[in-house]
């Protein structure tokens, strides 16, 4: 218990979770509400990728199409087939598995830039079937018309708080499990197989099964990340499944850093940050981002979480020699 208690990470989560828990009660702004609803979302979705890429050693650069295809799966289901909210977000997830079943099994058994490319390629088939299929998707202007949220267990989702509280609850959850599966032999053995897959095989370890469960675990965190921003919107738009959006999710995770489990979260925050902040003080959007991921590339290589923690690890060094 002691040991539990003496540790950064768990620290770090409880001062979060109070944080969110007491920010309704410190100020009443959309604005704020509806970044932490959207770092939710992303939150989920960067750390889902870097299971793939930290601990995976698998650079994806389609990751996208589960977090498109979790916005659209939850949307219709609640939209069209009339699904409850519980049952509509299980639903995106066993979907989202699925997907992932079919494309791991052919991605995974490829190395390094073969495996990215070819992620990338599903991506772009997942989203021209969305621009192109206009009956069921609504084709480029996204799916409109708005997501039905009936209340369920006493929530209401359609009130703006209770649907920070819900994102905010779901993006933890998320979190926790992915960090709880990352603990476990099966998140070693992924390490083992990132670091040698030679030896891991040579140990008797089935790599392509390893890689794959890794791919589906990715892709149903990344779904659910799209569900939270499906219920943001009220809806989903091809955007949510375009290679940019990947971009992003690997811009996040490089700048929060991809050795520390909660690097990709705090990426996220600072990416969202800048581009709300750029977006609103200037027009050059793009130059003004691209030069603060340029800065952040060469200033802090491993990503910030990883910087900051090099610096506390050198200080008690320093602190014994003097």
């Amino acid at each position: 218990m002691n040991r539990l208690l003496q540790t950064p990470a768990l620290w770090v989560s409880l001062v979060a979770i109070a944080g969110l828990a007491a920010l309704p009660f410190m100020t009443s702004s959309p604005v704020v509400f509806d970044y932490v609803i959207r770092l939710a979302a992303f939150g989920i979705f960067a750390t889902s990728l870097n299971i793939l890429i930290g601990y995976g050693g698998m650079v994806s650069f389609g990751h996208a199409m589960f977090f498109g295809t979790g916005a659209y799966a939850f949307s219709l289901l609640v939209q069209k087939a009339g699904f409850s909210i519980p049952l509509a977000i299980v639903g995106s997830i066993v979907i989202c598995a699925l997907l992932a079943l079919v494309i791991g099994a052919i991605c995974v058994k490829l190395k390094e830039i073969y495996f990215a490319f070819l992620t990338l390629a599903f991506q772009m088939l997942i989203h021209s079937v969305i621009l192109s299929w206009t009956s069921l998707t609504g084709g480029d202007q996204g799916l409109m018309g708005g997501i039905p949220k009936d209340p369920f267990l006493g929530i209401n989702l359609a009130n703006s708080t209770v649907l920070y509280w819900f994102s905010c609850a779901l993006a933890i959850i998320c979190l926790l499990l992915m960090r709880h599966l990352l603990k476990t032999p099966f998140g070693y053995t992924l390490r083992m197989v990132r670091d040698n897959a030679h030896r891991a095989q040579f140990l008797g370890i089935n790599v392509w099964k390893i890689r794959l469960y890794a791919f589906i675990l990715s892709g149903c965190f990344a779904g659910v990340g799209g569900v939270i921003m499906a219920l943001f919107v009220s809806g989903a738009f091809p955007e949510f499944a375009y290679w940019t959006m990947s971009g992003e999710a690997v811009f996040m995770i490089m700048m929060g850093g991809m050795h520390n489990f909660f690097g990709p979260v705090i990426g996220a925050a600072l990416l969202l940050l800048f581009n709300d902040v750029i977006g609103r003080t200037t027009e050059y959007h793009g130059a003004a981002l691209g030069i603060i991921v340029l800065v952040f590339a060469l200033g802090f290589r491993r990503g910030i979480t990883d910087f900051v923690l090099e610096i506390f690890k050198r200080n008690p060094t320093k602190k014994a020699n003097s």
